[in-house]
């Protein structure tokens, strides 16, 4: 058992070295290569052509709304894009079928197969993955050790490919300010402080407001929704539909009644009810959701020793989070 928890940590303190930003740039051969105009990753990437079939053994590395990382045997890394198409399923099962999961489920540290076919971004759109339970279980170990680790950086990189288009933009306003003041000095210091606005939002892509949140109770060990929590989720789904580059953390909890490991469990059901009813309702993308997640009888919202306090802590919290970069107005800051 220590083997195996030195393993566990092990791996995960090898994830954290691929979320760092690389140290020293690496030349590649072939066709994998780095992507230009960006900094160079520890591992060298591979660009697949659009249109061709292509299969890959590797692992989880890199994990975002709506794509992955996955690294192979060689060391290379090739970014897998989800759809709505993507069939996710476990190996084996009854008549060799599998189980199928949500996207949400590939989490990084786990063994996967993927099939699919390059796009036009270079990326491979997976019409297939398969794993192993087994592997599913060491992913998820290592995924709750490493992200209290990781902290802010995880949820940021989580977000940045997603909001890489923003930022390029944002670099050409920039770039282009920079020229209007060698073409009117008369105007240097008002551009000047444009630029740095321009900077300022930059820099506030990876940092989070929360635009709403909601938070819906449950009955004594139940996972089922409420009518009061359909009506709290539906206000705050109509929220989310109105938002641009919303994404959705979805937390259960519960109280300190019964064992550890039972409310875990009960906690994991209850977040993910709230997933399956605002897919199911309103369509929203997983891809829009960060893995939900159950801390049991962590996190208390109340006391646990009084009958009121349990009720307040039998809850989902459900936020609605916005980069800061993307609701700011580059003007708004130029009087």
């Amino acid at each position: 058992m220590t083997s195996n928890g030195s393993r566990l940590l092990g791996f995960a303190f090898a994830l954290l070295l691929t979320c760092a930003p690389a140290a020293f740039g690496q030349d590649t051969m072939g066709q994998p290569q780095t992507n230009p105009g960006t900094t160079a990753s520890a591992a060298p990437t591979r660009t697949v052509t659009a249109g061709e079939k292509m299969k890959l053994k590797g692992t989880v590395v890199d994990r975002e709304a709506d794509t992955f990382t996955i690294r192979d045997e060689q060391g290379y890394e090739t970014t897998v894009l989800l759809t709505d198409r993507t069939s996710v399923k476990s190996k084996g099962g009854f008549l060799r079928s599998g189980h199928n999961y949500d996207v949400t489920n590939l989490l990084r540290g786990l063994a996967v197969e993927v099939e699919g076919r390059g796009n036009t971004s270079g990326q491979l759109e997976a019409s297939k993955i398969r794993f192993d339970k087994n592997d599913m279980k060491v992913a998820r170990s290592i995924d709750t050790r490493v992200t209290p680790v990781e902290g802010r950086l995880t949820t940021v990189e989580a977000q940045n490919r997603t909001l890489s288009g923003q930022v390029d933009e944002l670099n050409e306003v920039s770039k282009t300010m920079r020229t209007d003041i060698d073409k009117n000095s008369s105007d240097i210091l008002a551009t000047d402080q444009r630029v740095s606005a321009t900077n300022d939002r930059i820099s506030a892509l990876d940092d989070y407001d929360v635009s709403q949140q909601a938070t819906v109770l449950f009955k004594v060990n139940s996972a089922i929704l409420t009518p009061d929590a359909k009506t709290s989720l539906d206000q705050l789904a109509q929220q989310a539909l109105a938002t641009k580059g919303y994404v959705i953390e979805v937390a259960g909890f519960t109280d300190t009644t019964g064992s550890v490991a039972k409310n875990r469990m009960l906690s994991q059901r209850r977040a993910d009810a709230v997933v399956r009813y605002l897919q199911e309702n309103y369509d929203i993308p997983l891809r829009r959701m960060i893995t939900p997640f159950g801390y049991g009888e962590a996190k208390p919202a109340a006391d646990n020793t009084t009958r009121e306090g349990r009720v307040q802590n039998r809850r989902v919290d459900v936020k609605i989070l916005t980069s800061k970069g993307l609701s700011q107005n580059v003007n708004s800051t130029i009087q």
